[in-house]
């Protein structure tokens, strides 16, 4: 249940109404939390607070736990093509509500309207219809010798959902796990869990059995703890930081359930000799800044040849100082403040600041806005160079030679994302052969829905997207003939 609650006095954007969300969805109902705490969500343009959810509980988990085993045999038993058509219905209605939705998420992470529309949504909506084909199209059977080999739901599903991108990591999830025959219980960010309370109003609308989707809201050490280490859940997928991830691996391991993480990165973006580097660097400050740098494969790390260094720092500095005043705010105070303190420290190691630095970018007094940032001469043993900062600060490193490149770009302690550009594909592509991360575009190659996505090393477990993301939730019985 949603309410307005109405302010008084003369209304200011400090002041907007604030709408109060006071009930979590279980087994088909808006339902109250067993608690009586409440989180405040604030508006990262304003610093206002603009909503508020259900401080959620691990009393509220084990309701929610016990809805989705109730569903699940149902849900389980239900043939694919219905499924498929179950996930079309919340496709098309999502695609009717795009405007409120996007609304929902700039509120929340003050992602610009145009971006909020065309990727926090219009990618989701993306994705969901690639579940509804592969739901359809998916070899669910076959046979090998004298064996039957089926394909069956991994059982409960708990989802744990990041703040950056809070619908889209949402539909990467419940997406392939409802295709598979999984039921739910999702936790949404905290501090973004607007977009989770718009969708499952579309899941009602949608007619999805009760119980087979339950929403909980709250906080991690509470909720997301709950969900990890509850011995009813089957599997626990998780997207957010590497420590937090670690921690949820761990609470996970007691139970023996299935976990896949999505992580953390670093990710570099490597300039070959002989690549066209107006455009490989114009590209590289767009791949760092998407989402003002709130994304796991940002590509921070800027790898060009040393002949090439001066003049990719001028092109990168242009491109940065366009974006002054242009890109969102950082989502919270927490974030603000963890970006400030890597632009000082970067400033303090000795890199050379091309353009941008600490405060927020000129005329701008209030929100969590932050100049878009680059720093030149960076050395991969700098905090800049080897800690994921999350905000729009782009290194430039420079390299000897192909075999230094590569040496820099693997010298990390992740492997989410990366980008190679060459003079020709060839060359693109057996370079980025040698990276050791999960996607490597080449050339500007774009994002694609249906390849996999998820990391090597500590940026995680396991892939989401397209077929490789269904298998995630699914287990395999081999049946002797």
């Amino acid at each position: 249940m949603t309410q307005q609650a109405e302010t008084t006095g003369a209304a200011t954007p400090a002041q907007a109404a604030v709408t109060v969300h006071d009930t979590i969805h279980i087994g088909g109902a808006w339902v109250p939390s067993t608690g009586a705490g409440v989180i405040e969500v604030v508006d990262p343009v304003t610093e206002a607070v603009h909503a508020t959810v259900p401080d959620g509980t691990a009393e509220d988990v084990d309701r929610a736990v016990a809805a989705a085993r109730r569903a699940f045999p149902a849900w389980a038993a239900t043939p694919p093509a219905e499924r498929a058509a179950h996930l079309a219905k919340v496709r098309d209605l999502l695609a009717e509500r795009t405007a409120e939705m996007a609304e929902a998420v700039s509120r929340d992470i003050g992602a610009p309207g145009p971006l909020a529309q065309r990727v926090h949504v219009g990618l989701p909506i993306g994705v969901l219809g690639t579940y509804v084909r592969l739901a359809e199209e998916f070899v669910w059977e076959e046979r090998i010798g004298n064996s039957l080999v089926v394909r069956e739901p991994v059982g409960v599903v708990g989802a744990i959902t990041p703040w950056n991108f809070p619908l889209h990591q949402i539909t990467n999830k419940l997406g392939p796990a409802l295709a598979a025959g999984c039921t739910v219980v999702l936790k949404p960010s905290e501090v973004a869990p607007s977009a989770a309370y718009v969708f499952m109003e579309i899941f009602d609308a949608a007619g999805i059995p009760a119980g087979v989707v339950n929403l909980v809201s709250g906080s991690g050490p509470v909720v997301g703890e709950a969900i990890a280490s509850h011995p009813g859940v089957d599997m626990v997928s998780f997207t957010g930081s590497t420590r937090a991830g670690t921690r949820v691996a761990a609470l996970a391991a007691p139970t023996v359930k299935r976990v896949a993480l999505e992580l953390g990165g670093k990710s570099a973006n490597v300039i070959l000799p002989g690549a066209d580097l107006e455009a490989a660097v114009k590209a590289g400050v767009n791949g760092a800044y998407l989402n003002s740098g709130q994304a796991c494969n940002a590509l921070t790390r800027m790898l060009v040849h040393r002949d090439d260094h001066d003049r990719a720092v001028e092109l990168a500095a242009a491109a940065a100082g366009a974006l002054d005043g242009k890109l969102g705010p950082l989502v919270s105070s927490v974030q603000f403040e963890r970006v400030q303190g890597y632009i000082e420290r970067g400033i303090d190691e000795g890199a050379v600041l091309a353009t941008g630095g600490p405060g927020r970018p000129e005329g701008v007094d209030a929100g969590y806005f932050v100049r878009p940032t680059v720093f030149a001469n960076v050395s991969n043993d700098m905090a800049i160079a080897r800690e994921e900062i999350f905000g729009p600060v782009l290194s430039i490193l420079p390299y000897d030679d192909e075999a230094d490149a590569e040496r820099i770009a693997n010298d990390t302690s992740y492997g989410l994302g990366g980008a190679v550009w060459a003079g020709t594909q060839e060359e693109g592509l057996a370079f980025a052969r040698r990276i050791r991360t999960g996607q490597v575009d080449v050339n500007g190659g774009a994002f694609n829905p249906l390849a996999p996505f998820g990391g090597y090393k500590q940026s995680g477990n396991g892939r989401e997207l397209g077929r490789y993301g269904l298998e995630e939730y699914l287990e395999v019985k081999s049946i002797q003939l």
